[in-house]
């Protein structure tokens, strides 16, 4: 469904090191350098994300009710992920890692809030077994 998602970010180096960390427990490559714009981006089969100063030049900030979502394929990776986050510089946030049962699907989820605010999650989808 989406193409990209592009995220702003007031220290752009310190976003890289937290991305760095938390998108490489979930299999990817470091993020690409856009030199012209001083942009990242981290590229997959299915889409991009990326972080950038806002190009308006004012100071960047979180949406209120918005949240990013990333796959993982285990608890396993979940865990891991949220443990990256945390050491890269991000900070939990809702509750503990662990199982959400929404009735139609259960989900083994965490939540961080990046080094600039924003809201992400690591989902696995789980069996509803």
């Amino acid at each position: 469904m989406f193409s990209h998602v592009m995220l702003g970010t007031n220290d752009i180096e310190k976003s890289k090191i937290f991305y760095d960390a938390t998108l490489a427990v979930l299999g990817f490559e470091p993020a690409v350098l856009d030199e012209a714009k001083q942009r990242f981006f981290y590229l997959s089969e299915s889409g991009v994300f990326a972080i950038t100063k806002p190009i308006n030049g004012e100071a960047a900030s979180h949406g209120n009710g918005s949240t990013i979502g990333f796959k993982a394929a285990t608890p396993e990776l979940v865990d891991a992920w949220h443990a990256a986050g945390v050491a890269a510089g991000g900070e939990t946030c809702e509750s503990a890692p662990g199982i959400r049962d929404g009735g139609a699907r259960k989900l083994y989820l965490a939540y961080l809030r990046d080094p600039s605010g924003n809201k992400i999650c690591a989902t696995c989808m789980l069996s509803n077994d």
